[in-house]
């Protein structure tokens, strides 16, 4: 874990800050408009240039696992999103709708650290990456219209766009250099700079895209701030009930040490850069959908860092 993915959640917090004071205090606000969703594409694209599709095969090793993180993922983690936005953000439509968006994505990226950190099977959560990723394509716009209800007032070929433009094209090149940089150099080459260097872009990425948000919707913000903390209760619930939810279905399964500290990981993490890409091309004129989308993180790294400490443990009995 390199010292800027320990650091992550005070780096997107120290991000947030500096954007907001830049927009609060300067005139360059509006310009954070032009950088939020580039910043996105480009980072998505270094995420996704290091995903190898070839290891879905690793899938079979661990039926009841990946059927239980399926289970868990795709149905229940969609009706609790629901149930959560309903029942606390009933008067709060696009906190309601940054809350779905962020919980129904299952992480891609970040959880990998923490699964390692956690001495979990990495292999079973590398090959359920490119599952989770294909499924949110296919998924996440059917989500959004069928329980956003009358929240998610964008039409359903908007939404399928944006979702065409931030998940397919970046993927598209993900792939298109991973494929070319290993054809023309080799694999080894790959790994070590390639993978290497698009590992090191996302946070710096993630970071910029949270400063020009904050800093384009300064105004927003200082006007929005305690609906904002209506997130808080929801997400609070959130990180309780879903690890312990995940433990109790492992220990039913009596699934092996790593694999259920694996099934804990990928339950618990979400995939907030994912999500706030599609918030901001699908919904540009709702900033508080996509603000919603970055307290995600501030809050979810530092409960992952710690989740990871009590699995680990819990494991090694």
């Amino acid at each position: 874990m390199t010292r800027a993915e320990r650091f992550q959640g005070l780096l997107v917090a120290g991000a947030a800050l500096l954007g907001l004071g830049l927009g609060t205090a300067t005139e360059i606000g509006h310009l954070g408009e032009h950088v939020v969703l580039p910043a996105l594409l480009v980072m998505l694209t270094a995420v996704f240039t290091q995903i190898d599709l070839g290891h879905v095969n690793e899938v079979r090793q661990a039926r009841s696992m990946v059927a239980a993180s399926l289970v868990l993922n795709y149905l229940f983690t969609p009706a609790l999103a629901w149930g959560l936005g309903a029942g606390l953000l009933g008067d709060q439509p696009d906190l309601r709708i940054g809350l779905l968006l962020l919980l129904v994505t299952p992480c891609t990226d970040w959880y990998l650290v923490f699964t390692a950190m956690a001495r979990g099977h990495t292999g079973i959560a590398v090959a359920l990456l490119p599952v989770n990723l294909i499924l949110q394509v296919l998924l996440l716009p059917v989500y959004v219209l069928l329980l956003g209800g009358d929240a998610a007032a964008v039409e359903p070929a908007a939404l399928v766009g944006a979702v065409l433009i931030v998940l397919v094209i970046p993927l598209t090149l993900g792939c298109g250099l991973r494929w070319g940089a290993e054809r023309s150099r080799g694999r080894r080459w790959r790994e070590e700079h390639l993978d290497i260097w698009a590992s090191r872009l996302q946070i710096p990425l993630l970071c910029l895209a949270v400063l020009a948000m904050f800093a384009w919707q300064a105004e927003t913000i200082t006007q929005s701030g305690a609906e904002l903390l209506l997130l808080l209760p929801p997400l609070a619930i959130w990180f309780v009930l879903l690890p312990l939810l995940a433990t109790g279905v492992a220990l039913a399964l009596r699934l092996p040490g790593g694999q259920r500290v694996t099934l804990t990981m990928v339950t618990v993490a979400r995939n907030s850069p994912l999500a706030l890409g599609i918030a901001v091309g699908a919904f540009p004129d709702r900033p508080l959908i996509a603000l919603a989308l970055v307290i995600g993180p501030l809050i979810e790294l530092p409960v992952l860092a710690v989740l990871a400490q009590i699995v680990r443990q819990r494991s090694d009995r």
